[in-house]
């Protein structure tokens, strides 16, 4: 499992709690072709949650009754994901294996069929603890064709089809899931769209909860200059000895890394063949302390 990255919501010299990042929630869906799918559920809290209460439970075609289900195991860490995917590994050509690279993500493989991770865009989700729903993704009782759309009333019959064929993220400001049914599932509201086949992301979700990492930032002051970078170079100098300074996009990805082996409070980096946009600069001590800030590249 990849840990979590700081949201460019929350960076800031201190990090807000919110108060609702205190369940776990569905936090990726990936609907690809074939067999190629998975869900990825995120842990808000600041504390490491043991999964055996939970199921990930399908609910297929309109169903109001669930059609199946998975019974999870294993913890999730404070801030972190954890990957579910099709565990179907061999099959004719109607009914292909998953593609090994996405399997190999995973941290717990699904049954065989019929089971959650055989959703094809128009099955309901939810997340279940002890029976209770902690989140939904779509609507229970609900058979929209073949895609729930982003047009009222949500259907195949009218709008853009979004889930079916689709990778779907969870907006980083989403901080619950959804309890109670809803009257009509806009997937538009909580959710990013994705090409189909998209895996880049999933084991790291970037969400506006806090991480735990108040007092270390209380602590250790860090800059970046310039800041924006108009060239291609940029200093990171801090007040405490840097261990490594790694860069991510706003999606999460690890897109430039230095590690430091001299004994130095900075740190020079070159931005050669990195796109104009935000960027997270993380920047690692010794004894695990961390701290982040933002970086614009013009």
């Amino acid at each position: 499992m990849k840990k979590l990255l700081l949201s460019v919501f929350a960076l800031a010299s201190y990090v807000t709690v919110n108060a609702q990042c205190n369940e776990l929630f569905i936090s990726e869906y990936v609907e690809g072709s074939g067999n190629d799918k998975a869900i990825e559920i995120f842990n808000p809290t600041s504390a490491p949650i043991n999964l055996s209460a939970y199921k990930l439970v399908r609910y297929s075609n309109g169903s109001t009754s669930a059609s199946d289900f998975l019974q999870l195991s294993g913890t999730i860490a404070a801030h972190d994901a954890f990957v579910i995917v099709n565990g179907q590994t061999s099959g004719g050509a109607t009914s292909p294996a998953v593609t090994p690279a996405l399997q190999a993500m995973a941290d717990q493989l699904d049954g065989v069929y019929p089971a959650p991770t055989y959703m094809n865009g128009d099955d309901a989700l939810t997340l279940e603890k002890n029976g209770v729903i902690v989140d939904i993704f779509g609507k229970i009782g609900e058979d929209p064709g073949a895609s729930w759309s982003d047009v009222f009333p949500f259907t195949d019959a009218s709008g853009t089809w979004w889930t079916k064929d689709h990778t779907l993220r969870r907006k980083s400001s989403v901080t619950q899931g959804v309890t109670t049914n809803p009257s009509a599932f806009d997937v538009t509201v909580q959710w990013d769209s994705l090409p189909e086949n998209t895996w880049s992301g999933l084991g790291t979700h970037t969400n506006t909860c806090a991480v735990g990492i108040n007092d270390m930032e209380k602590n250790i002051s860090v800059s970046v200059y310039p800041n924006p970078v108009s060239g291609n170079v940029f200093t990171v100098t801090s007040t405490e000895v840097i261990e490594a300074v790694m860069l991510y996009n706003i999606v999460g990805q690890n897109v430039l890394s230095k590690q430091v082996k001299n004994i130095d409070k900075k740190v020079r980096l070159e931005t050669d063949g990195l796109s104009k946009g935000l960027y997270i600069v993380k920047v690692l001590f010794e004894n695990n302390k961390e701290t982040t800030t933002k970086l614009i590249i013009k």
